[in-house]
């Protein structure tokens, strides 16, 4: 039907489509995976929210611990350090003191009357007071994050002096001294003198201070020297772990480069002496207690009184995930093939539809020393909130959780507990990572199996369909036949129904082959009858009526004679094909010996050859008489009158071309291709008085296939005519 709409597409890629939908599996599974981060992070808002209530449980009607007057300046003494907290990490190694500057109206500023003496002065080691200028002083703020003891020290020298490259005496220039009494209870000195601004290293103390021998490097205190328009600035840290309740910080001062000798010291206390040294003071020991006493929560855990100010932070936001995500496995446990597939293939898919969560954020709801949000005004108005906040630079969510601190019916503060949602983002990457690595596995193997199985069928469909091309020759003759598959599924049993339809086809073919002989056979003996009945009757009568139609009946038994002559002709000539064997012979001269023949066979018509040279080819020089006898009576029957008839041969490469053409009316388009079939014929009506079974140009193509040739009919351009070439291979001498 011409309607018929045609696929280009076979099984294997249909196979390969309808597997495509198995991808609606990765899309279920991360589905589900967002629904079990919905769920996960609502479980982390219940945790959050019940850690800041039970801290504020904890913290309740206890109204000593938000005393506002802890935080007075009146309230100090120079001796004592006030120990402020902080809620950031504070940044060491960026040469610049921007971070303290929420808390630098808590600096208490240290000068002339601070002035001690010490074994290095020249002064009376118990003469304190004796510096009479203001050339020498520092400011002094101490803060608390995180386990963390910091240190900010401004000092105004007018003449700075650092420590000689090759020097190892650390007395001999500006230094800061850090004396503290220990956990054990014991007097500890440490000293920091840099040999220019860097980052500082400090070193703990023997008895003397001029005993190098007895330098330990300290690594656990760390910080930055930077230099000054008026002298240099100071940030340190410590873990609290390092300390006891006593701390002290002194400014040794050396004005003279070549004698490098202490001038002055100006100090927080007595640094020399355990007995003199000044208490560390934080003003929320007790909170700070209550908290470490409910363990590590992996949150960020601050303390607001009713003015918004933070008394105490614990934790960093960036490393608050909230959750104990298990460790990567070590590069050398990993193959290095898989790593590279998905750092450079798998991750970079993955990517384009994941958040991949980075700590490298800022909460700038938090600058400076006061807290604000929703939640916190919730929670100082009584009531406990959480809530989600998106941080716009990295979309990082921060969940964040207030409970109200209660004493006697009022609000005397709130709890606030933060966490990042990273680690719940990463854990969700990672459980999405697992699951497309696991559904990308299983439907590569499931592809890879479909399209082998569709490879198989399509193949096996394939050479079916390549047997069933082979079995008719392009003159539809059987020449082949279908072998009968063993297997037992649906195309074996087409591959067997096949087969047995080509066996009885083949039968039949061969019973119509065979029939013309047959038919030739079988009326021969009762055409000489009537031959014979005849020629006696003829002899006999003598009435000239009767003697025409005696003439008449034996013309029809020659016209019938010829039939069945020309019925058997071809039948015989295969039969001779297959016996017949070939012989170089030259074909010019065998055409030109033809032509020869037919100028005197056909007078009337003008026979031209074209033949040059001498064309070597092997073959039967009978029966390339014949085809031309074929060819000749076949252009002579439909030639135009006074028109020339050419026998035209050439060699050209490998092959022998013969070309006999004549003027005469085109062929029909749709007759070009059947016109070498037996039984066919283009004669016009009148010329079908004599007897014609379109056997002819057959027998001509059946010589042509002997000698492993081809022949086609074609029209010409030129003029009006037809040409019938055949080609056939040339002899290699």
């Amino acid at each position: 039907m011409a309607g018929i709409w045609r696929t280009p597409f076979g099984i294997r890629f249909k196979l390969v489509f309808l597997s495509s939908f198995l991808l609606v599996i990765p899309w279920l599974g991360y589905q589900y995976i967002l629904e079990m981060e919905d769920y996960l992070r609502r479980g982390q808002e219940e945790v959050v929210l019940g850690t800041a209530q039970a801290l504020a449980t904890a913290l309740n009607e206890r109204p000593e611990l938000f005393d506002e007057g802890t935080f007075s300046p009146a309230a100090k003494r120079p001796e004592n350090l006030y120990v402020y907290p902080i809620y950031y990490s504070m940044s060491l190694d960026d040469s610049a003191t921007m971070d303290w500057r929420d808390y630098q109206r808590y600096e208490l500023p240290y000068g002339r009357a601070n002035t001690i003496a010490t074994p290095l002065n020249q002064q009376s080691e118990f003469s304190r007071y004796y510096h009479n200028d203001d050339s020498l002083n520092f400011r002094l703020l101490v803060g608390e994050h995180n386990r963390y003891l910091y240190a900010y020290i401004k000092v105004v020298d007018d003449n700075l002096v650092y420590r000689s490259p090759d020097s190892l005496s650390i007395h001999r220039s500006d230094f800061l001294q850090i004396s503290m009494v220990n956990p054990d209870n014991e007097l500890t000195r440490y000293v920091i003198s840099p040999r220019g601004p860097e980052f500082i290293y400090a070193y703990r103390l023997g008895e003397d201070i001029r005993d190098i021998g007895a330098l330990v490097h300290e690594e656990r205190i760390n910080g930055q020297w930077y230099e000054t328009s008026d002298g240099y600035t100071v940030e340190l840290r410590l873990p609290l772990n390092l300390l006891g309740d006593q701390l002290g910080f002194a400014i040794y001062d050396v004005d003279d480069p070549q004698a490098r000798d202490v001038s002055a010291v100006v100090a927080t206390s007595d640094v020399n002496s355990a007995e003199r040294l000044g208490s560390l003071l934080r003003p929320t020991p007790e909170i700070d207690k209550i908290v470490e006493g409910m363990g590590h929560t992996n949150s960020r855990i601050q303390v607001v009184d009713r003015n918004n100010r933070v008394l105490l932070s614990v934790g960093d936001i960036q490393s608050a995930t909230g959750l104990a995500l298990s460790r990567e496995p070590a590069e050398d446990q990993i193959n290095k093939y898989w790593r590279y597939v998905e750092d450079r293939v798998l991750h970079p898919i993955y990517y384009q539809i994941l958040t991949k969560p980075s700590n490298d954020f800022i909460d700038d709801l938090y600058v400076g020393s006061t807290l604000e949000g929703a939640h916190l005004t919730a929670a100082l108005a009584g009531q406990p909130m959480t809530q989600f906040r998106t941080l716009d630079d990295s979309e990082t969510r921060i969940l964040e959780a207030a409970h109200p601190i209660m004493a006697d019916g009022d609000v005397m503060g709130a709890v606030v507990v933060d966490q990042n949602m990273n680690g719940l983002r990463t854990f969700r990457n990672q459980a999405l990572e697992t699951l497309f690595n696991t559904i990308l596995g299983v439907m590569l193997i499931v592809v890879f199996g479909l399209f082998f199985f569709a490879s198989r069928i399509s193949s096996r469909i394939r050479g079916l369909r390549n047997q069933a091309e082979n079995i008719i020759d392009d003159n539809g003759r059987l020449q082949n036949t279908i072998v009968a598959s063993q297997n037992s599924d649906e195309i074996g049993d087409l591959s067997r129904s096949f087969f047995h339809m080509v066996e009885r086809l083949g039968q039949y073919t061969n019973y119509l082959e065979n029939m013309s002989s047959r038919l030739s056979h079988e009326l021969r003996t009762p055409v000489t009858v009537v031959r014979s009945s005849l020629e006696n009757l003829g002899m006999v009568v003598s009435d000239k009526e009767t003697s025409v139609y005696i003439e008449r009946a034996e013309e029809g038994i020659n016209r019938l004679n010829l039939i069945l002559t020309n019925m058997s002709e071809a039948t015989r000539l295969e039969q001779m094909l297959q016996t017949s064997e070939k012989e170089p012979i030259d074909l010019a001269k065998v055409l030109a010996g033809c032509v020869e023949g037919y100028r005197l066979a056909y007078p009337d018509t003008e026979i031209q050859a074209d033949l040059q040279g001498r064309i070597m080819i092997r073959g039967v020089p009978e029966y390339i008489a014949q085809l031309m006898d074929k060819l000749i009576a076949n252009a002579v029957e439909f030639s135009y009158q006074n028109r020339p008839i050419t026998v035209y041969c050439r060699a050209s490469r490998d092959k022998a071309i013969l070309r006999v053409s004549n003027y005469g009316p085109y062929l029909p388009e749709e007759m070009k291709d059947r016109l070498f079939d037996s039984m066919i014929s283009v004669r016009p009506q009148e010329k079908q008085r004599e007897p014609h079974l379109g056997m002819g140009l057959h027998i001509a193509r059946l010589i042509t296939e002997f000698h492993q040739g081809q022949i086609r009919a074609e029209n010409i351009a030129d003029y009006e005519g037809v040409a019938i070439t055949m080609t056939v291979p040339l002899l290699h001498e």
